[in-house]
């Protein structure tokens, strides 16, 4: 009886591990060169379950160790995957051939995340060309300009409570912490049109700041809402995790609902994003979907609050550490200012053009995405230089190594260094598009760009007319990324003293 048992459950473990790496010979009988080392259910993530190294670091990695191949097979736990790692295939993935590799790679249960499953990023088909046409119109130039106004406002509002700070003309701030309130007050005043409560400490558990850190901020809960839900999504049909928590969600749908009916009652147009979706949505049927209306102010919310102060605290960071570019960066800004009559504009902050290449250096070196991630939608062909060819079949996962690229010496003089003068305009015409990716490409780059852009650029105008910015050694260095969250993030946080000038 013994024998018998010991050899059915040796048995079924035999035919689990068949199981478990049963297509563990895909690329091989493909001719596609692969990276070894796949584990039994991990394939070759186990580092990255294990949280010893982040999602972004071992796609670098696996693209410096395969920089003889225009492309390479992975094993994504049991699933095939590819990687590619020439631009040019790149290119034919984001633009030439978009119709082929049309989906971002990400599954957002509708019933677990509603309101998220709205948002354009993991939108399809017709429902994501609907969305995308909307929200190009309300980033588009002119209602940036209406934007502005709620950004500037929140701005002197940044400015009142730096002063109030720097009693001893000197402070130290988290950068990212101090980002987040100025981020976050933006989404809610250009967002929704109220006060955020952001800057104001008695309050700071019912600001928007508050909600914020619910749902990106490094936690057991989001570590693990990140796993199953960007690594390993078949995970959630089984346990149903959503990105953004019940009450977080109640919060937000309560919270339109009261604004529509206030504005119904009152009957006062606002200049704010939620008074242009319901807009749009009224010009097109005569009535507005509530459901739809939320989703999309959510949307602001994700997509301006934590990725955008996530940006700013590294440009806070690369300009502290490099106080001959700050320098040169704030004589820019006084004579934009200065031209304008000491008002920030959306003329004026579209002729800081080295604010521009700061920005673009900063993201160059440390893109706010972990990971660009395509989803094949239609059978096709691709072809690499150095002649492998793969036949990508429906539903294969791509995977864009962005941080691989963006630091290839192969396509940057000295990667490592920070020299905003590689995107001067007698520059950049050098740079190949296709191997800086901060913001995505093709028809599904990132729809809020312009929105981060203005108010990074808004709130650094203040910044840097005001004060000087000086690294303090709380930093480490060189940054230790945390494992397991949506955005890099540096262990120990960016410390830095802000000094009047």
């Amino acid at each position: 009886m013994t024998v018998v048992l010991v050899s059915l459950i040796f048995g079924a473990l035999i035919a689990f591990y068949f199981y478990l790496t049963r297509n563990y010979k895909y690329w091989q009988k493909r001719g596609i060169p692969y990276v070894d080392g796949a584990l039994p259910g991990f394939g070759n993530m186990l580092s990255v379950i294990l949280m010893k190294t982040d999602l972004s670091e071992l796609c670098r990695k696996i693209y410096n160790d395969n920089k003889g191949h225009s492309m390479v097979g992975i094993y994504d736990f049991m699933s095939p995957a590819l990687m590619i790692l020439e631009p040019e295939l790149v290119k034919t993935i984001t633009q030439t051939n978009y119709s082929s590799f049309a989906e971002n790679a990400i599954d957002i249960n509708p019933d677990v995340d509603p309101l998220l499953s709205h948002n354009p990023f993991v939108l399809t088909g017709e429902k994501w060309v609907y969305n995308r046409k909307r929200l190009s119109y309300a980033f588009s130039s002119m209602r940036l300009k209406i934007l502005l106004e709620s950004v500037k406002q929140v701005c002197t509002t940044f400015e009142n409570y730096m002063n109030e700070k720097l009693n001893n003309n000197q402070t130290e701030f988290e950068l990212k912490s101090l980002f987040a309130k100025y981020t976050a007050q933006v989404v809610a005043a250009a967002g929704f049109g109220v006060d955020g409560f952001c800057f104001d400490d008695e309050k700071k558990d019912m600001s928007f700041r508050k909600l914020g850190q619910t749902i990106f901020e490094p936690s057991l809960r989001n570590s693990i809402v990140f796993v199953v839900t960007f690594l390993v999504p078949s995970l959630n049909k089984i346990f149903k995790l959503g990105v953004i928590p019940k009450h977080i969600d109640n919060f937000f749908r309560t919270l339109v609902a009261e604004l529509m009916e206030q504005r119904r009652k009152d009957g006062i147009p606002r200049n704010d994003f939620l008074h242009l979706m319901v807009e749009q949505e009224r010009a097109e049927d005569d009535k507005f979907d509530l459901e739809m209306i939320t989703a999309h102010a959510m949307s602001f919310i994700i997509d301006g609050y934590e990725t955008t102060s996530s940006v700013m605290s590294f440009i806070g960071f690369d300009l502290a550490r490099h106080p001959e570019i700050q320098n040169k960066l704030r004589e820019e800004v006084l004579s934009v200012i200065n031209k304008y009559n000491g008002e920030i504009t959306y003329e004026g902050l579209k002729e800081m053009t080295y604010m521009d290449q700061v920005l673009n250096e900063t993201l160059r070196l440390l893109p706010a995405g972990v990971i660009m991630k395509k989803r094949c939608t239609e059978e096709f062909e691709l072809k690499g230089s150095d002649g492998i060819v793969c036949r990508v079949e429906p539903g294969m996962e791509i995977l864009i190594p962005v941080q691989g690229l963006q630091r290839d010496p192969q396509y940057w003089e000295n990667p490592e260094e920070y020299d905003p003068e590689r995107f001067s305009s007698d520059r950049k015409h050098s740079i190949d598009r296709f191997v800086f990716l901060p913001f995505g490409g093709g028809p599904r780059a990132c729809v809020g760009m312009r929105m981060a852009q203005l108010q990074i650029k808004a709130v650094l105008s203040v910044i840097l007319r005001k004060y000087r910015m000086k690294l303090s050694p709380k930093t480490q260095i060189p940054l230790k990324i945390i494992p397991g969250t949506v955005l890099p993030t540096p262990l120990g946080g960016l410390w830095v003293y802000f000094q009047k000038l």
